[in-house]
């Protein structure tokens, strides 16, 4: 095992990210990441409504300087980035195309490394750490073969990935020299786990890879801090390597360091207007542009037909009504929620609605066909047939929230005020907006962990 550097791309990767300041960022760059810091704090408030982090909680008894999002506990850091990490996926509105859900692991991480540190963490060196995180863990995935091919052997990169992500993060907020930093990175991969089982019966399983990601990138880069070595050569070649163990086909370990501060990996994570997985999203805006550009109610539609990947119907392909966990991975439930409702958003998925039998109406005329020729993350085609016979056809390539069709800023605002509201007063939410929003002066970070208690643990749980 070597302690010395070299010019493997892991070691490139290393020394970048312990070298990353705040001025290296650029001006895009600080406002992208100050929006999914935002929107990862919103998910994880209204995720303290969650059964899942509940469950969790009652698990995080020891006591620390961590806050539990939501509430007036404060826990041990390792405690808090778990139960946070669980709070900010429960609902499926932290997120995706970074590790996949980067938020969820790596700000639950970060900011509990920041309630042990001594010293004063100032918001640039927030900013810097969470583009840290995202730049590892994205890059740590494209490494791997990218997210068909990894996820596809079963992995959930959000679990394998972003617990790297994590690491990074808190590796460049604590200050750790390029070769600790390596340390913590390369210890975090026997930390890496997460498997897609949960798809097949509904299990909660998928809630908890972010908040294990979170806390094994802590304690990764906790062990490296006090001397622990990781493996050097985990991303070389070689039996028991990352790439080996985590995809068979070919990988390539220059994706760790190409183009770093050029390639912002930031920059390609999307927000989630839509409380379910993401393979659902570009359907429901499908549904919504045919309706828009038709004229047409969604009353009037007799029959959707859906063709999709293979992946993408072993992922959301399902039509589930039952729990809240599988109904958010269900393609179908969230178009027919659309049609019901007007809405993907969480509130389409309360149990009272999810029992609504028009629910089931819809999705019993709705016709599935797998495409052996479409790619795995090839987006579906979505068609509308409407009362009168006619019909139309619709495939969005990428869907709201990201770069090629972002959302607004007023929707990103309505989206933070609606899930802060189940967490706290709407009067801490607009603070803790405004301290966010004017990041890189907040002069002391520990303002936010006070912005972001709450009572969400005394309010009903939202299942």
């Amino acid at each position: 095992m070597s302690r010395v550097l070299g010019d493997a791309p892991i070691d490139r990767l290393a020394s970048f990210i312990s070298a990353l300041r705040f001025e290296a960022l650029p001006a895009d760059v600080v406002e992208k990441t100050k929006i999914h810091i935002a929107d990862t704090f919103a998910a994880a408030l209204a995720g303290g409504r969650s059964n899942e982090f509940r469950i969790a909680r009652r698990l995080g008894r020891t006591q620390g300087n961590a806050r539990l999002w939501g509430t007036t506990e404060r826990v041990s850091a390792r405690d808090a980035a778990l139960i946070n990490g669980v709070a900010a996926h429960a609902f499926e509105l932290d997120d995706a195309g970074g590790c996949d859900h980067s938020g969820a692991v790596v700000m639950p991480a970060v900011m509990a490394a920041i309630a042990e540190e001594s010293r004063v963490v100032t918001g640039k060196e927030l900013i810097a750490a969470v583009v840290a995180g995202y730049d590892v863990g994205r890059r740590i995935l494209e490494a791997a073969g990218g997210y068909d091919s990894h996820n596809s052997l079963g992995w959930h990169s959000t679990g394998t990935c972003g617990t790297l992500a994590a690491a990074a993060a808190v590796a460049n907020i604590c200050g750790l020299d390029a070769s600790t930093t390596r340390d913590a990175i390369t210890l975090a991969t026997s930390f890496s786990s997460g498997l897609w089982a949960f798809i097949h019966d509904g299990s909660q399983a998928k809630k908890i890879h972010a908040g294990r990601a979170a806390e094994g990138g802590l304690l990764a880069a906790q062990l490296a801090t006090e001397g622990f070595a990781g493996p050097s050569k985990v991303f070389d070649d070689v039996w028991g390597g990352f790439f080996r163990s985590f995809n068979k086909s070919a990988c390539e370990a220059e994706k760790l360091s190409d183009a770093l501060g050029e390639s912002w990996k930031v920059k390609r994570a999307v927000l989630k207007p839509y409380a379910s997985c993401r393979g659902a999203h570009s359907a429901v805006d499908a549904l919504d542009d045919l309706l828009r550009e038709t004229g047409r109610r969604a009353s009037e539609i007799t029959t959707i037909e859906l063709r999709l990947s293979p992946m993408l119907m072993g992922m959301c392909g399902a039509k589930e009504t039952g729990a809240m966990a599988p109904t958010q991975m269900s393609l179908p439930y969230a178009l027919a929620a659309r049609c019901v409702f007007g809405t993907a958003g969480l509130q389409a998925y309360s149990a009272e609605r999810r029992s609504d039998a028009r629910l089931r109406s819809i999705m019993d005329r709705m016709r599935l066909t797998v495409d052996d020729g479409m790619l795995p993350l090839d987006e579906p085609v979505v068609t509308l047939i409407f009362t009168d016979g006619s019909s139309a056809s619709r495939m969005v390539p990428r869907a709201t929230g990201s770069a090629e069709r972002p959302m607004q800023p007023a929707a990103v605002a309505a989206k933070f005020r609606e899930l802060t509201a189940m967490a706290m007063e709407p009067e801490q939410a607009d603070r803790l907006w405004a301290a966010i929003a004017d990041l890189e002066n907040l002069d002391d970070c520990r303002r936010l962990e006070t912005l972001l208690a709450g009572n969400a643990d005394n309010r009903p749980v939202f299942c």
